[in-house]
């Protein structure tokens, strides 16, 4: 029993000793994630019903528009009643695309279609689309974030038109 004792109070007195030597925990807390780029919501919000609102008046009431950052967080999403399912995601989808490339989805498409490994590569993401409606938004030269148009016949013409609409107001 004396022997117990004694090595437990010798634990108890040499952690203190070796605790003082060592350095302080760091800070627990995550360091902040910095906000990504892009439109306000405001903007993206007034992008995207541009854009629905050129559609329906080239007789497509049955578009969408999406709005993303430049993180490829969805910022605004609006569609018309009516709209399918198909037509929302494939305007996320093209916003992404666009981002994630680095050029609208429409000049993509092209290069699908001379570039088979670049057509396989599209293929093989179901999240990836190179049809007309995706464009970039740009602070000068830096892409801040992307508009998607789908469910229409006009998609790129539709998402050009909600761009120019907030272009310069960042």
């Amino acid at each position: 029993m004396l022997k117990i004792s004694f090595a437990l109070v010798a634990m108890l007195t040499a952690v203190p000793a070796f605790a003082a030597d060592a350095p302080p925990l760091p800070d627990a807390r995550p360091a902040p994630i910095p906000a990504a780029r892009g439109p306000s919501l405001e903007l993206a919000a007034e992008a995207a019903r541009v854009a629905i609102d050129t559609c329906a008046a080239n007789g497509e009431q049955k578009t969408a528009a999406s709005v993303v950052d430049s993180a490829g967080i969805l910022k605004a999403l609006l569609a018309y009643d009516g709209t399918s399912q198909r037509g929302v995601q494939s305007s996320t989808n093209k916003a992404v695309t666009a981002l994630s490339f680095k050029t609208e989805t429409s000049q993509l498409g092209e290069r699908a279609k001379n570039d088979k490994a670049f057509a396989d590569q599209i293929a093989a993401d179901a999240k990836l689309n190179v049809r007309p409606g995706g464009v970039l938004i740009k602070s000068g030269d830096e892409i801040i974030g992307a508009i998607g148009v789908g469910g229409g016949k006009t998609d790129e013409e539709c998402a050009l038109a909600g761009l120019r609409k907030i272009q310069g107001k960042f």
